[in-house]
């Protein structure tokens, strides 16, 4: 009796699953070592949440750990076939974007200003173009400054219990343009306009800081206000 099905068909199956496994694993073995740097570097920045006067020397040990997701990136590349970048990026979305927020709080900690997306795929070593293989996606680095305005609104509130009352209105007129900015986009994506809305409550929670800060008269341009309307007009 013949055999109605071809069972060497299956064969070739299981080679196809057992490399594609093996694929995956690879990818993950590489993604746990960057969640490793990047976890570190989180580490090291922990440390503004308390003390304000190692906030340089946090950014530069950061720094090191950011700057060796590179390699870690480039072993990515080499593992993921051309033109599959979004069949195998699940493994590597969540801490890229948690990368992305620890760049951006570095940038800001040291220059104030927002990173472009540009900065950041330079430092991590990717591309801008999906058509130039493997890049850093945009929805990755909105998802990732989101990040950066919630340990923002945190940092705020800090700042003020170590006596640092000017950074709180710093950070809110950061905060602000931020809000601006993304308010100028047409979010159509669940994930992102989900994460989106939050920003809102991280916008409110700053503002209540620099309102508290600005009703005690804590801050010096609160305190060089009074002064000028107590003191006695002059002919």
């Amino acid at each position: 009796m013949s055999n109605f099905v071809n069972l060497d068909i299956f064969s070739n199956y299981q080679k196809y699953i057992d490399n594609e496994q093996e694929l995956r694993e690879n990818i993950r073995i590489v993604v746990r070592e960057i969640e490793h740097l990047a976890k570190e570097a989180q580490i090291k920045l922990q440390i503004i949440h308390s003390d304000l006067s190692q906030i340089s020397g946090a950014c530069g040990l950061a720094r090191k750990q950011i700057e060796s997701c590179a390699e870690k990136y480039q072993k990515l590349a080499e593992l993921v076939p051309t033109g599959q970048y979004y069949r195998y990026s699940d493994h590597w979305t969540y801490i890229t974007q948690r990368l992305i927020f620890l760049i951006a709080l570095v940038i800001y900690l040291e220059a104030g200003f927002l990173v472009t997306r540009e900065t950041v795929a330079e430092m991590l070593g990717l591309k801008t173009s999906q058509s130039e293989g493997f890049h850093l996606d945009v929805e990755d680095y909105l998802l990732g400054i989101l990040q950066l305005a919630s340990e923002l609104s945190r940092f705020a509130t800090n700042s003020v219990t170590m006596g640092d009352y000017e950074r709180p209105l710093n950070i809110s007129h950061f905060i602000g343009d931020l809000n601006t900015g993304f308010r100028l986009l047409n979010l159509k994506n669940d994930g992102l306009r989900k994460r989106f809305d939050a920003l809102k409550y991280d916008v409110k929670k700053i503002e209540e800081v620099v309102y508290d800060v600005s009703i005690r008269g804590l801050s010096s341009k609160e305190k060089d206000q009074q002064e000028e309307q107590a003191a006695p007009a002059t002919e």
